[in-house]
């Protein structure tokens, strides 16, 4: 629980780093030669005693910017998070490194749970992990009232939102952190914040003073693709066999898909199971310990799929996911950004795909509809909706625009999205969009009546069901008219009128209804353009070892290999995630420089002197094999 760093047989500490000790703990603990971005301003912020802000994207390295401030401050640092289920592995992932941590929450047994008090009141931690509800005992306060507190960090901070979409109430109690430790040093940290939830995060935390650090929401090595629905389940299985690995007899890339409900978690994951394909369901649903399973399985095991609600992955730090793919519709733009995110971690290409379709847009409006809360409640929901839909419908570069959503630009094309890769093509739906208002307006005011898409859609293309018939809808003056365009070019434009606010949906039953803006077409007084799809451009079969090795020398890929067959070894031996021995990103670099001894092996990036001292020779023995 509580491990002691030992000293490795190579310290590399330069002139530089002696006078630095932040810089000094980077290189010997954890192995890199420089930080990136703000993590140095951050730091050294913490470092004297200051309050921070940090918005940073997943993978940017932001646990580094409370863990050295822990490592060089006196005492020990505290971590409020709201992930038990991963603070084991956190704790791990730091022992490997040589660092004393530990967590308290409520998995612990009262023997472990009085060791680790024992151990934070003598000043023998570096970090220790701590659910906010547990900040609301007496008993913890006055804990850490006991010990010498080098800094407090709010881990996953965006929680603290009531607008978001991970709002978590304990989190509400946190201002309490400064009111109680006035003297002791806060940084609140998050990937996902747009400027109206940075500005609550600092209100509701009392971070009033802070320093706010905004680092780039880019994730270049992430392709990001959204695809019209159709037979979703075919789409991911053709996404999985032709991209990412998943062919008979092979395991493929290891991802994560995201549905709705639990139901299609199920059947999804069978689908899956049923073809080849080793997944495994996740969601509120299954019991604690199934949940618990599955989720250490993925983390341990390559190649694995996890076939998830939104209730999986936050604080997930596997980094070689190489897919996060969206079976429905996100509900907000945040909540996409974050599940995206979740995916090349380690720097290494990856895709975010989403299939997107009508019934999506039908099924969300509905949802906000029929949902509880007040007339505001709803505003904010839909505004949500509506920047998420605005993401899908573009025909510019998605990258520009999701950036934009977070106050950043780009200042060119991204080149590395499905509307930069495809350019998609504009057209003037003006017709067609007055052709469906006025199938709706029709209905409503000559019979009274509302109906959802597929009606309507029958009535524009002339279709004599037995429900037009009993209806009299072949009377209307509409029917028949949209015969130019397919059923799935209607259900398009009902798409984008819906994306655009010209259509709603009401009751439960998603019957279509004109909105204010509508008139305005009707009238002919507003232009309504449109996006058509572009042709599905061909995309070559790879095995999921082309990503972790892609820009490898030929030669080189042979000991890539290699090692990851070795790191598997051992991380099954620890019965740890396999990237808690190694990333595929350090890997790579070994692969790449080849060192000859452990001098050498200490430059490359990514080994401190803890996995130096652990691995060193097993390490040189793979590299020297013939």
């Amino acid at each position: 629980m509580t491990p002691s760093g030992g000293i490795g047989r190579v310290r590399r500490v330069t002139t530089s780093t002696a006078s630095d000790p932040a810089l000094d703990v980077l290189h010997r603990v954890f192995g890199y030669d420089a930080f990136r971005g703000e993590q140095a301003a951050i730091i050294d912020t913490v470092v004297r005693g200051g309050d921070a802000l940090v918005l940073m994207p997943t993978g940017g390295g932001k646990s580094l910017c409370y863990q050295i401030p822990a490592l060089v401050r006196e005492g020990t640092g505290v971590v409020v998070s709201p992930l038990i289920a991963l603070m084991q592995d956190q704790v791990d992932a730091l022992a490997a490194l040589g660092v004393r941590a530990a967590f308290l929450n409520s998995t612990l047994t009262f023997e472990a749970r009085r060791a680790v008090e024992r151990a934070l009141v003598d000043g023998e931690l570096d970090l220790l992990y701590l659910a906010p509800e547990a900040l609301r005992s007496p008993a913890t306060r006055d804990l850490l009232d006991r010990a010498r507190i080098a800094l407090f960090a709010i881990d996953e901070a965006h929680c603290v939102s009531q607008w978001g979409h991970d709002f978590r109430p304990d989190y509400l109690e946190l201002s309490m952190l400064h009111q109680r430790w006035p003297g002791v040093p806060r940084i609140a940290l998050t990937a996902t914040a747009t400027a109206a939830t940075r500005e609550e995060i600092a209100q509701r935390l009392d971070l009033a003073e802070a320093r706010h650090f905004v680092s780039s929401f880019d994730r270049p090595n992430i392709t990001y693709r959204i695809v019209p629905k159709d037979r979703p389940e075919k789409q991911l299985l053709e996404l999985l066999r032709t991209e990412h690995g998943h062919l008979p007899g092979q395991s493929g890339d290891a991802g994560i898909v995201y549905c709705l409900s639990r139901a299609s978690v199920e059947k999804t994951a069978a689908t899956l199971v049923d073809n080849g394909i080793d997944a495994l369901p996740y969601h509120a649903g299954l019991p604690a310990s199934v949940r618990a399973a599955n989720q250490s399985r993925f983390l341990r095991e390559d190649g694995l799929v996890m076939v998830a609600t939104i209730a999986f992955g936050m604080g997930i730090d596997k980094p070689d996911v190489r897919f996060v793919a969206h079976l429905d519709l996100p509900k907000s733009v945040e909540g996409y950004y974050q599940e995206t995110g979740r995916a090349g971690r380690d720097g290494l290409p990856s895709t975010a795909w989403l299939a997107y379709g009508l019934a999506d847009v039908v099924q969300q409006r509905r949802l906000i509809e029929t949902s509880d809360g007040d007339a505001a409640h709803r505003r904010n929901l839909a505004m949500h909706l509506n920047a998420m839909l605005a993401l899908c419908e573009t025909v510019e570069c998605r990258r520009t625009q999701l950036l934009a959503y977070f106050g950043q630009s780009l200042t060119e094309p991204c080149g590395n999205c499905d509307t930069c890769l495809s350019p998609p093509q504009a057209w003037d739906g003006t017709v067609a969009a007055q052709k469906v208002l006025s199938t709706v307006l029709r209905l409503a005011r000559e019979r009274g009546q509302s109906f959802g898409v597929g009606q309507v859609v029958d009535i524009l293309l002339g279709r004599d069901t037995e429900k037009v018939r009993r209806f009299r809808h072949q009377e209307l003056t509409v029917y028949g008219v949209g015969t130019d365009l397919a059923e799935p070019e209607w259900r398009a434009v009902v798409r984008q009128l819906l994306a655009q606010g010209l259509l709603t949906v009401e009751g439960v039953h998603g019957t279509l209804v004109l909105t204010e803006a509508s008139g305005e077409v009707l009238a002919g007084r507003r232009e309504v353009r449109m996006r058509l799809e572009p042709a599905r451009p061909a995309v070559a079969a790879r095995t999921r070892k082309a990503a972790p090795a892609a820009d490898l020398a030929p030669a080189d890929v042979p000991l890539f290999e290699a090692l990851r067959a070795w790191r598997a070894g051992e991380a099954k031996a620890q019965g740890k995630p396999a990237y808690i021995v190694f990333g595929d990103a350090t890997l790579r670099a070994i692969a790449t420089a080849r060192p000859a001894d452990l001098a050498a092996l200490a430059l490359v990036s990514g080994v401190g002197e803890t996995k130096l001292d652990r691995y060193g020779e097993a390490v040189l023995a793979v590299v020297a094999e013939p």
